[in-house]
């Protein structure tokens, strides 16, 4: 079977939309998957919808990537986007055509090429996702690396090029999962315009850059694992496809700039779940409190319930019902953004987890679950405590499932987690910090009323003493012996 490019392609028969040609307009650090599947596919979309006419140049960000694969099928991969919409299966499939090329700055020819690419007039975007580690200074690389270790300075050494041949300043997209990216990023290259003695000039000019935090949101699982499936796949489309990627039908973008920069990308024209605000920290909150929050609130009473994966419980209506209690009742009051929109987002968290293609292990999802019902749970706990004056009784509930999960039959204490065991019958391992595991095994033996004062008032776990919040002593041993005699999921009904 022949590999996939512009002529095997039409060969094969396909009819959805693909561009062939078309300016370089934006210069991508990242090749992997979640770019192709995310940032590449809005462009593709902007490029059909609004005629945007536009093409990005990645860059692999290290030595070792696809840059080979992505020229031999000249840019081009097949990407399927799956889950449910509204309790209806989704499985879509496009070729995008929005890569022109990519390089490996690594090899002496490519980092000309990329260096060259800056110079272009029509350049007006760079996107990045080069890893939560990625924009990071490092003092060690100089002006003179060809290439430099570290993204920033990458970007630093392409910008300055752009600056000495004359070109427009641009707008940097950066897609890394750190709080403020683009803030981090500009950062980091004014230390290197610094650190390098580079022109006041220029400095003045990167000010006219506009680096843009962004939230970015779709899980993409990447490549197919099945050789059966991949080869299937394959054959019914007529080419073999190294670069075949998946993500979920799910995807927003949150991009925070000036209003302008809304007329300039083609997102809003094409109609795509992409928005420029002003500030993402509103949307960061909204992700981690529903969507997170969601997961964290639900998962580990479910799991003491008999519950395996994320879409099963969907498909239970006590344990959905609980979910949805918590997110509209207790999670979405508490958020400062147009309540439709909540709702809205929450609507389509239920659809995500009910995802008929992603086996979403709840196990995978307990692991730092003392850290994450702290960033992720406990605002929402608080703000609503403070604002209605009464517990919300789903997350005091999902405090209780979560010290129930820490502490159920404990079995030992291992180097890689505490062995515990559920009604089942069948061992699980809580992963989480040493110490966090070593209070808990201290404490096995505690009756509820001791474990739960020891929970409540240890403030390296929480960063106050929750005992001192009105009635939480109470109802969190109420819940925690509820969920030991009569089960996590009655505990759960309870709440409804």
């Amino acid at each position: 079977m022949e590999k996939l490019n512009y002529e095997v392609l039409e060969k094969s028969g396909y009819k959805g939309y693909i561009l062939k040609d078309a300016p370089e307009k934006i210069l991508q650090f990242g090749e992997g998957n979640f770019l192709r599947a995310f940032v590449d596919y809005w462009f593709d979309m902007g490029n059909e919808r609004a005629g945007f006419n536009g093409k990005a140049v990645l860059v692999q960000p290290i030595a070792q990537g696809l840059s080979r694969m992505i020229n031999e099928q000249e840019g081009l991969y097949t990407l399927y986007l799956r889950g449910s919409e509204k309790g209806q299966k989704v499985d879509d499939k496009r070729v995008i055509s929005a890569v022109s090329r990519c390089l490996n700055p690594y090899e002496k020819d490519d980092y000309e090429s990329m260096m060259k690419a800056a110079e272009a007039k029509d350049l007006e975007f760079v996107v990045s996702n080069t890893t939560e580690a990625g924009i990071v200074y490092d003092p060690a690389c100089a002006l003179t690396d060809c290439p430099p270790s570290s993204f920033p300075a990458k970007l630093t050494q392409v910008l300055y090029r752009r600056y000495q041949a004359g070109g427009e300043p641009l707008t940097i997209l950066s897609c890394e999962l750190i709080d403020n990216n683009g803030k981090e990023l500009q950062k980091c290259v004014e230390q290197y315009i610094e650190q390098w003695n580079l022109p006041s000039e220029f400095k003045a000019w990167n000010d006219r850059c506009i680096f843009c935090s962004t939230l970015v949101d779709r899980i993409v699982p990447g490549r197919i694992r099945d050789p059966q499936e991949k080869k299937a796949l394959d054959e019914a489309n007529g080419y073999e496809d190294a670069l075949l990627d998946v993500g979920e039908c799910f995807g927003v973008w949150i991009i925070e700039g000036p209003a302008e920069l809304e007329d300039r990308l083609p997102f809003k024209k094409a109609g795509l779940n992409v928005r420029v605000v002003p500030d993402v920290t509103p949307y960061k909150k909204r992700k981690v409190r529903i969507l997170n929050g969601a997961h964290t609130g639900f998962v580990l009473g479910a799991y003491l319930a008999g519950f395996d994966i994320v879409r099963d419980c969907m498909h239970d209506e006590v344990v959905r019902g609980f979910m949805n209690k918590m997110l509209h009742d207790e999670i979405i009051p508490t958020l400062p953004l147009d309540k439709k929109d909540l709702v809205e987002f929450a609507e389509a968290v239920e659809d995500r987890f009910n995802n008929p293609f992603v086996n979403h292990e709840l196990m995978s999802i307990s692991l730092n679950s003392t850290s994450k019902w702290r960033a992720r749970n406990m605002p929402s706990f608080l703000a609503y405590t403070q604002e209605q004056g009464k517990l919300p009784g789903c997350l005091t509930m999902s405090l209780a499932a979560y010290i129930a999960f820490y502490s159920n039959d404990i079995q030992e204490r291992t180097d890689t987690g505490l062995v515990c065991r559920r009604s089942a019958g069948n061992t699980y391992t809580v992963s989480d910090d040493a110490w966090v595991l070593d209070f808990y095994y201290a404490h096995r033996e505690d009756p509820e009323e001791d474990l739960v004062k020891a929970v409540l008032t240890n403030e390296q776990m929480w960063g106050q003493d929750l005992a001192e919040i009105s009635g939480l002593y109470d109802a969190v041993v109420k819940d925690l012996r509820m969920i030991r005699t009569e089960g996590a999921k009655a505990a759960f009904a309870s709440c409804l």
